[in-house]
């Protein structure tokens, strides 16, 4: 994904959540000042090309599904589902957070070796002065949804479930395996289910771009209002 075929949804997120865009550009700009003076991971180190990627959402059904993960190649978790996962055994190779949950865990992935993507919006820049400090550099992967700059990524992607989903798609992933996506999850507050529907319709767009069909969406696909046009 580049940044122009990301920028125009970009744009419309940010409208329909009244979101400010200078806002996300200053705390990308924050991450990437608190990053500059030492080297990042390289997410091609990953080794995700070719592979098969669980893309672990940290929805009620984690615990349920982790032996879909277990077979992965590569399993990428989205926040407190690396948590959830590593209580029930399964490994994780990389974990997404925009650091509203669970940032402790983000520190201790990185110091064991483990690359973490990072991601700095409108909101969290308080949260990302006090924990990307505490991380291992070279195991952080700075991103941002804003453009990108030399020092924060942006591989497209909105929710921390949809950006691991994103991340694994640019970097070559031959198959997508979704674990832990409960898209009518009772629990969520409107605003966190605003971002659900957001999520639905980017995975619908990438799988069609990617000539691909997510089980995940199996049943849902007539009801979601697609970003790129009617089949």
């Amino acid at each position: 994904m580049n940044f122009d075929t990301w920028e125009p949804v970009y744009e419309r997120i940010l409208a329909d959540f009244g979101y400010d865009r200078a806002g996300d550009e200053r705390a990308r700009d924050v991450l990437g000042e608190i990053l500059e003076s030492t080297a990042t991971y390289e997410p091609r180190a990953l080794g995700i090309e070719g592979q098969t990627v669980a893309v672990v959402g940290a929805g009620p059904s984690v615990e349920d599904e982790a032996d879909r993960a277990a077979d992965a190649d590569i399993v990428v978790a989205a926040s407190t589902a690396a948590d959830r996962l590593r209580a029930v055994g399964v490994r994780v190779d990389c974990m997404v957070t925009d650091l509203d949950k669970n940032a402790e865990t983000g520190a201790e992935l990185t110091r064991s070796g483990t690359p973490v993507l990072v991601h700095a919006h409108g909101d969290n820049v308080p949260a990302v002065e006090a924990f990307v400090p505490t991380y291992d550099p070279a195991f952080v992967v700075p991103t941002t949804q804003a453009a990108p700059t030399d020092a924060v990524h942006d591989f497209g992607g909105f929710t921390d479930g949809d950006r691991a989903a994103f991340f694994a798609d640019h970097f070559g992933a031959d198959g997508l395996v979704f674990v832990g996506w409960d898209f009518e999850d009772p629990s969520v507050d409107p605003e966190k289910r605003q971002k659900l529907r957001w999520a639905e319709r980017l995975l619908y767009w990438l799988e069609r771009r990617r000539g691909e069909r997510f089980a995940v969406l199996d049943g849902r696909r007539d009801g979601i209002d697609p970003i790129d046009g009617p089949d």
